[in-house]
């Protein structure tokens, strides 16, 4: 069983550093998908739950709170051409009041978001 500090390593070149409770992911730690993909934050019973920092190989990035791997609460996604949405989230959605900025911040667009959509 895994318990304590450690890094586990998955067949398909996925591994997790950090915290183990009962043979899950709690606490602080990293999870490198093998795809480029990276989780750095908090885990709670094997998923992302907390404050935490996601990021994709094209540039990509959500830093912000989860709730059972999903975006959910107050967070920033910043979009690969350096646009970004700055507001809450529900279930995974751009969800309540939220601002969208433009990459070189001349522009800015704030609003109530609906299940991912400006309304």
């Amino acid at each position: 069983m895994k318990q304590g500090k450690g890094v586990y390593f998955w067949s398909d070149g996925s591994r997790h550093t950090g915290d183990w409770v009962a043979d899950e992911m709690s606490g602080q730690g990293v999870f490198c998908w093998a795809d480029g993909r990276n989780y750095e934050g908090e885990f709670k019973s094997g998923v992302m739950h907390g404050e935490g920092i996601y990021t994709w190989q094209d540039g990509r990035r959500y830093e912000g709170q989860y709730s059972f791997n999903k975006k959910h609460g107050k967070g920033t996604y910043v979009y690969s051409d350096g646009s970004k949405y700055v507001g809450e989230w529900v279930d995974g959605f751009q969800h309540g009041l939220g601002c969208i900025i433009d990459a070189d911040s001349t522009y800015e667009r704030k609003g109530i978001w609906a299940n991912g959509k400006l309304k």
